[in-house]
């Protein structure tokens, strides 16, 4: 088994992830959606994410996401899939990350050299994800490779954040930390989204998060400001690390090398994303975020 640099994998990601999530925010993927009858942003993006795993309905997708809250879940799963079906929504979505990506980086790198040996590495550290106890991953890796080379970046970008996301849910089960404490504490670390972006997309109301605070502030987490406390700031390094063990696979089957040469290339493209408007400014404390990117 290859030794990779400590915090390597955790690296590689933090770059990958942004090139698969800039486009809950593309205006393109809006655009597709509501011409198949879907529109707002929440249920686009229960739709788009929940879409690999099939005609659903809103416990599986509730369990499988983690930190949304049931109830605003269950306002639109499974009526979405009344307005179009998945396999519609995953056409669509593909359509507007097509679009997005050439927005975003430019026809001159999509057709590079680099962009397809990024694709290359990407796909060949997802073969060594694996597929028990992790549902989000297991629906995108049955889903067909794109040939475009950066829609094969995209894709293998999804699987790597998706299998690292399903073991950070499972390693959150065990951390004694409820879906809004994880929020709240990963906002607490710079890293999270914002808390008016909680707000909006997660369905958590001011009072639950407030009282979140307060049940980390009484177990010694977040002091009296919200600050994650020396406590709370081990605990969530503890997190990473334990997400890092269950996410080693790929990296280590990519092998050293590899890895620092994805992680090359995907920074690369991902500061272009970035500066071409990827993201909205506000919405959390650092860009690209160095962790499991899902609370």
């Amino acid at each position: 088994m290859t030794t990779l640099p400590p915090g390597a994998g955790r690296r590689c990601h933090a770059f990958l992830n942004p090139l698969h999530s800039a486009h809950y925010f593309a205006p393109e993927t809006g655009k597709e959606l509501s011409a198949l009858g879907i529109e707002g942003w929440i249920p686009g993006y229960l739709a788009i994410r929940g879409a690999a795993m099939g005609r659903v309905n809103a416990g599986i997708v509730t369990a499988a996401f983690h930190n949304f809250k049931h109830e605003m879940v269950a306002e639109h799963i499974p009526a979405v899939w009344d307005a179009a079906s998945p396999e519609q929504v995953l056409d669509a979505r593909l359509r507007a990350v097509d679009a997005a990506l050439r927005r975003l980086l430019g026809e001159e790198v999509l057709a590079s050299a680099e962009l397809a040996e990024a694709a290359e590495l990407a796909l060949r550290a997802a073969e060594g994800c694996a597929r028990a106890v992790r549902p989000l991953y297991a629906a995108h890796a049955d889903l067909p490779v794109p040939r475009a080379p950066h829609l094969a970046l995209w894709h293998a970008a999804t699987l790597l954040r998706e299998h690292r996301g399903d073991g950070h849910m499972t390693v959150l089960a065990a951390s004694g930390l409820d879906p809004v404490e994880a929020l709240v504490s990963h906002t607490a670390t710079g890293q999270g989204m914002a808390v008016k972006w909680l707000l909006v997309t997660r369905g958590w109301s001011e009072e639950e998060l407030t009282a979140a605070r307060h049940r980390l502030t009484e177990r010694g987490l977040l002091d009296a400001q919200g600050v994650l406390t020396e406590a709370g700031t081990a605990l969530r390094e503890r997190l990473e690390e334990e997400t890092d063990r269950l996410d080693a696979a790929p990296y280590e089957h990519l092998g050293a090398p590899g890895v620092a040469r994805l992680t090359e290339l995907a920074k690369r493209f991902t500061t272009s994303v970035v500066a071409a408007g990827g993201f909205p400014a506000d919405l959390r404390g650092g860009t690209p975020p160095e962790g499991s990117g899902r609370g």
